[in-house]
């Protein structure tokens, strides 16, 4: 496997009129090709601000993120808003699909705005809404669908570039349990196929889906586990930190 995520030092400061809100206190991280990473905390304890600077939604303070070898950080905003076209694909709890666009045409979107053509866009949409067994609603839009359908489609919105590395914010935050199950499996298919991904959520069903967890706790992390994803390998450690 070769390294597709690195992070060094990675601070994050916000000034309060009631004081400094230290987001992050030195993180550093290492994601490989192929890897999926969970990552674990209460609420508050910085894990999607991590995750918006790894995927270079915001600067850090302090520290360096790389992304296929590229020191993002260092780089202007239209040289960053390139590299996260072509290398990230975004998933977050709240879906953010265009009301007014069908399934298909929020799923090619990326694809049109990174310059492929769009009879490209489109067939690369519809074979992803396929993956992910919606192609038969292809046609429809968000609002006709349920919350595990809108959460499939804005998944497959996010490998329409055939990014290098999927962030996804709280995937099954808003869902429920059913539709819970239809996202785990898509991403647990997702990682057996050898997707990198890096996944921020309070769930354990999630985070049983990965390779490796790590648990954070007021802006550090506290604890690694490689996840034994074999029949013999119970997954009850954690239980202990949903938060």
């Amino acid at each position: 496997m070769s390294e597709v995520l690195r992070a060094r030092d990675l601070r994050m400061t916000y000034g309060r009129d009631t004081g400094t809100v230290h987001a992050l206190e030195g993180v550093d991280l290492d994601v490989e090709r192929g890897e999926t990473v969970a990552i674990m905390g209460p609420s508050g304890c910085g894990k999607s601000t991590l995750l918006q600077l790894l995927g270079g939604l915001q600067r850090s303070t302090r520290g360096q993120v790389w992304v296929d070898g590229r020191q993002i950080d260092a780089l202007n905003e239209r040289a960053l808003s390139r590299m996260r076209q072509r290398a990230i694909g975004f998933v977050f709890q709240a879906f953010h699909l265009l009301e007014e666009l069908t399934a298909v045409e929020n799923v090619e979107l990326p694809a049109l705005l990174a310059g492929r053509s769009p009879s490209a866009a489109r067939h690369r949409a519809a074979e992803l809404l396929d993956q992910v067994g919606l192609a038969e609603h292809a046609g429809r839009l968000p609002v006709s669908l349920s919350g595990g359908e809108r959460q499939r489609v804005a998944i497959a919105r996010a490998l329409s570039n055939d990014p290098l590395v999927v962030l996804a914010d709280e995937p099954t935050g808003n869902l429920d349990s059913v539709a819970t199950s239809e996202v785990l499996r898509l991403l647990d298919g997702l990682r057996a196929a050898g997707q990198t991904q890096v996944i921020v959520t309070h769930d354990a069903r999630v985070a049983a889906t990965a390779d490796r967890l790590i648990s954070m706790r007021d802006g550090v992390f506290v604890e690694e586990t490689r996840l034994d994803r074999g029949p013999s390998g119970p997954l009850s450690e954690l239980a202990g930190l949903e938060g």
